[in-house]
Formats: C-alpha cells, sequence, structure tokens
C-alpha cells in the first residue's frame, strides 16, 4: 500500500473533507496602488556586489560582530572584505541585459540590492565613498541607474532594497554618534527616492531590529513624501503595506498582501558551483505562492564580470515558457477557494478556478464543494478533464494519458464569480502547541511541522524547557509509525520526551525516548485515534520540530 503521509499537506483523492472557511467574501481587495504588484506575482530578486569575487554569502562573510550586531561569520576578513571592491571591475554587466532576462522568465518586476549590510553601496551616493562610483573602482558606474533605465525603458516596474544595517559605517550604533548614522541613512533613502525616476518599490531590511533602532517612521514617511505610490515591505520594524518569508512558501494568506523572497540557487550572492533548483522546483513554488495569494520574489546572484550565469539564465528561461502556456493561472489571480498543499494549488480570477495538480497520489482528486455550479472543466494545454460536483464535494479525474507531470492544470468555469468564495481547506488535519516562538504563529505556528518543508519549523521560546505539540487528524486513524526531525542546526535539544495519543481517559504513552535528533523514525504497534502528541519532557534550549510525519498501520517503506 503507498505510504500516506497524514500532514497539513495532504492531499485528500479519495475522500472529501469538511470545508473550513478561513475569510467571509473571499480575498480582501488590494489598496489600489497595489493592484499592480499583486497581478504581478513574480519579480526577480538581485543580490550582487564585490563579494561575488570570493563567491561567497554577501554581507554576512564579512561579519558584523560589533555595535550590537551580533555575531555573523568571519569567512572573509574585514580588510579583505572592505576593499573587494578596489578589484570589483564587472565589464560583462549589462543592465538591459538582465532585464530581457527578468520579461523572458515571465517577471513583472526587479528589486535590486542598492546596499547590503556589508555597507557597499552600488549607486552614486554622496553620503559615502565606499562606493560603486568612488574612484578607487575601476569600475566606476552608477549600476543602479543604468538598472532604473533600462527597467522604465522595457516597462518593468523598478524595485530596491535597502539595508538599514550597515556594518561599515564608523557610527552605528555608537553611545554619542548614532545620530549621525540615521542622519546618513535618511540620506540615502532619499537619493535612492529622488534621483532614479519612478520608483516602484522600496525593500528594506532590518535584521530584526525595531522601528526605534533606525527610525523606521521617518525613512517610510521620506520615501512615501517622494515616490507616493511606493510599495514598501514589513522590514522597517513597521508593518506597511506587506510580509516577506525568506526561504519559504508563506501560508495560505489573503487578508493581507506577502511575498516570498527565495534564491534559485542556496546562496541569495553568486557562488560556484551552487545547487540550482530544478525547472519543477522553481515552477512549484511559484504555483504555490501564488495559491498562497502571495507573489514570489526569485533571486539570482550575479557572477563577478557582470553576467547572470548561463544555467540560471536558461532555468528562467524555462520558467518563462510555463508561464507563456499557464500565465492566465498566476497573473492576475488570487488564491483559492482551495487553500495550497504540497501536491495542489489553485488560483482564481473572475468566475475561473484554476486548479494545479502538482503530483497524482490516485486517480481522482476529491476536493471540499463550493457555493457555485460548476459549468465546464477543461485542460490548460491539451486533453480533457472530467468534474463531478457532488453537494459537499468536487471530484476531477484526468486521464493519465493527459496529465502534465510538471503541473497539470485544470480550469474550472463557474455559474458566477469565484472571488465571493470563503477560502477552504483541503485537510482535517489541526496542529496546536502549547508554546510558539514569540507567538510568531505565521512564522513558527505549529503547522510549520506539518508542512512538508525541512526550511520551516515550529520554534518555542528561548529557555523553554518542556513544551507539547498535538496533531489532531479530524477523525480516527491506525497509525503505526512517525518521523519526527529537529530543525538544524537546532537538533540535539530534546533530552526526553514521550510520544502519546489520546482516550476518553486521557493522554496514553505510545513509547518514550532520549533523544531526536535530525531524523527520528519509530515504528510501533498499531494504534488508532485521532489525536496524537509529542509530549517535550526536557530541553537544553528551546525545542524547534522542522516536520513530524504520520505513517497509517499497513504502510511499507
Amino acid at each position: 500500500m503507498k505510504a500516506l503521509l497524514i500532514l497539513l499537506g495532504l492531499v485528500t483523492t479519495r475522500i472529501a473533507l469538511s470545508a473550513e472557511p478561513a475569510a467571509v467574501g473571499g480575498p480582501t481587495p488590494y489598496p489600489a496602488r497595489m493592484r499592480w504588484w499583486g497581478d504581478a506575482r513574480f519579480g526577480l530578486f538581485i543580490h550582487w556586489g564585490p563579494v561575488s569575487l570570493k563567491g561567497t554569502e554577501i554581507g554576512w562573510s564579512r561579519g558584523g560582530e560589533r555595535r550590537g550586531y551580533g555575531s555573523r561569520g568571519t569567512e572573509i576578513p574585514v580588510e579583505t572584505y572592505d576593499n573587494l571592491y578596489r578589484q570589483f571591475n564587472p565589464t560583462n554587466f549589462n543592465a538591459r541585459e538582465w532585464v530581457g532576462i527578468a520579461k523572458q522568465a515571465g517577471m513583472k518586476y526587479l528589486v535590486f540590492t542598492s546596499r547590503h549590510h556589508d555597507g557597499f553601496s552600488m549607486f552614486d551616493t554622496k553620503a559615502s565613498d565606499y562606493k560603486i562610483t568612488s574612484p578607487n573602482s575601476p569600475f566606476r558606474r552608477d549600476v543602479v541607474k543604468e538598472l532604473a533605465d533600462a527597467c522604465h525603458e522595457a516597462g518593468l516596474r523598478f524595485g530596491l532594497y535597502y539595508s538599514q544595517p550597515d556594518w561599515h559605517h564608523p557610527d552605528a550604533f555608537t553611545p554619542d554618534r548614532h545620530g549621525n548614522y540615521l542622519a546618513y541613512l535618511k540620506q540615502q533613502v532619499t537619493e535612492l527616492c529622488s534621483n532614479y525616476g519612478q520608483l516602484d518599490i522600496l525593500w528594506f531590511d532590518g535584521l530584526g531590529k525595531s522601528a526605534r533602532d533606525y527610525d523606521g517612521e521617518a525613512l517610510v514617511k521620506i520615501a512615501r513624501s517622494l515616490q507616493p505610490n511606493i510599495i514598501i515591505n514589513n522590514r522597517t520594524g513597521l508593518p506597511e503595506d506587506h510580509d516577506t518569508p525568506e526561504q519559504r512558501i508563506g501560508n495560505y494568506q489573503d487578508t493581507r498582501p506577502w511575498e516570498s523572497c527565495i534564491t534559485i540557487c542556496q546562496q541569495w550572492a553568486w557562488k560556484p558551483n551552487d545547487t540550482m533548483k530544478s525547472l519543477a522546483q522553481c515552477v512549484h513554488t511559484l504555483v504555490l505562492c501564488a495559491g498562497g495569494d502571495g507573489n514570489l520574489l526569485l533571486n539570482v546572484g550575479p557572477m563577478p564580470d557582470g553576467r547572470i550565469e548561463p544555467r540560471q539564465v536558461e532555468r528562467l528561461k524555462e520558467v518563462g515558457a510555463w508561464l507563456s502556456k499557464h500565465g492566465e493561472s498566476i497573473y492576475g489571480t488570487r488564491g483559492g477557494p482551495w487553500k495550497p498543499t504540497s501536491a495542489l494549488a489553485s488560483t482564481r480570477k473572475g468566475s475561473t478556478i484554476f486548479v494545479h495538480v502538482l503530483r497524482w497520489d490516485s486517480d481522482k482528486i476529491t476536493l471540499p464543494g463550493i457555493p457555485r455550479r460548476i459549468l465546464k472543466a477543461s485542460l490548460l494545454g491539451h486533453g480533457n478533464a472530467d468534474f463531478e460536483q457532488q453537494q459537499d464535494a468536487v471530484v476531477i479525474r484526468v486521464a493519465e494519458s493527459d496529465r502534465d507531470p510538471l503541473d497539470t492544470v485544470v480550469r474550472l468555469e463557474l455559474d458566477g464569480s469565484a472571488m465571493d468564495i470563503p477560502a477552504l481547506s483541503t485537510s482535517t488535519v489541526k496542529a496546536t502547541a502549547s508554546n510558539v516562538y514569540q507567538n510568531m504563529t505565521n512564522e513558527f505556528g505549529p503547522e510549520m511541522a506539518l508542512d512538508n518543508d525541512l526550511e520551516t519549523r515550529w520554534a518555542t521560546d528561548a529557555g523553554t524547557k518542556r513544551a507539547w505539540f498535538a496533531i489532531d487528524l479530524g477523525k480516527p486513524v491506525a497509525v503505526s509509525r512517525v518521523v519526527i526531525r529537529e530543525a538544524v542546526p537546532y537538533d540535539g535539544r530534546v533530552k526526553q520526551f514521550e510520544f502519546q495519543y489520546r482516550t476518553e481517559d486521557g493522554w496514553k504513552t505510545i513509547f518514550t525516548g532520549n533523544s531526536l535528533g535530525r531524523l527520528f523514525d519509530r515504528r510501533f504497534d498499531q494504534v488508532t485515534a485521532r489525536e496524537f502528541r509529542l509530549n517535550i519532557l526536557d530541553a537544553t534550549e528551546g525545542p524547534t520540530i522542522s516536520e513530524i510525519q504520520l505513517f497509517p498501520a499497513g504502510e511499507k517503506a
């Protein structure tokens, strides 16, 4: 029998599960100035600077130990890092070429690192001599200006990343000169919003500090006064326009805009022979972001000579080729009405729903019923789709020969608007926990350990020694195996635990243990129950779990 993972990412292909409304009346409309951004769904993030000469991470490999930043690593000595710009001469940089690549990928906007944590400005700032146009730079060209001009010329929306931390600036977080540093930040934000024409996005990166630390309110006020329609992210210490889950796909959220920033390889800046995501990974990431009602900002790190690495260019073109055939199911859509899972997503516009089937576990897909009549089902591409609409379920079938191994996109035409249907869960599986790190449920809530994604995690507050994590399957299920993974690099914290199930008389222990680690895999005699629990009795520090998976009795490895 094929293994069935009982987790939040479960796609029900055999029985219909109960509908669970998330937002009454469908997704919250975007503000007028953000409609283009919501319609765009897909943008290009670019991390680039002199550090590409070393192939290590931008900013972080320099080290930011001083003035309250905390340890950031010391891959490159500070003196060496700070002088890389004297050798940085990317003569093959061509802004129009970069913009052309973004457009070929089907991207609708571009966000470039004007200055990262390392303090090196890729634009002609008058606030510092540590910049690409310095007389000590062999290149001496304003990269931001060339990119801005190329984007404006090509009709691609233009945005800039700007780091409030600057580990090179001598006055930052000093007892008596921090005011000078704040003035420096305000001058640079003023320059970026004044000197490069229309700026559509300002992507701050405050590194977890508060708005007060960087006078976030003043920075936002400057930007909005100079660029009234600008879109600003939530990393000023203030909420602003949208959330920014990093290196993970955001949870379904249709009440507030969000955008996942994710690298095409492993590192933000260029790294030789870095592991690159497959076409399937890239497309699925985009689809799951759109299905969750969010955007994807996919990052590349150009090489030291100024070119985007050819293999990354080819991957982007492949994504663009997919979008040229399936773009109507991504652009201009909102997520839902069915919440995404690891194997399925849905998007909607007008009276149409697009169901993206990323994996077939059976010969049909069964989804919760919707309060609209389905008039027709068809495939984007070739082939046919059949549907059966029941009172509480929608069943979709596509012949195996017509399925797309990358993404089978089924178009459902309704007898009315799809936009006012509340979001529906395709699973009755729920997770609860005794503690969530700083109550950040969107980032570290218990559902993060049930999303089939090792990059996300359930986390607890620092100093937590005891905690529990419970799974409610929605109905009794016979279970005989559990796999638990402590999140790396926080593995090894759990020192004593018990795995339990709930009965009418309370929690009963199936087995106990003294460690979990990166991969704990345990089989046990079949237990039929609706609720299971990991009860952590002792930990050296706040436990954090990346994944918990339950397997049904009779499953074979």
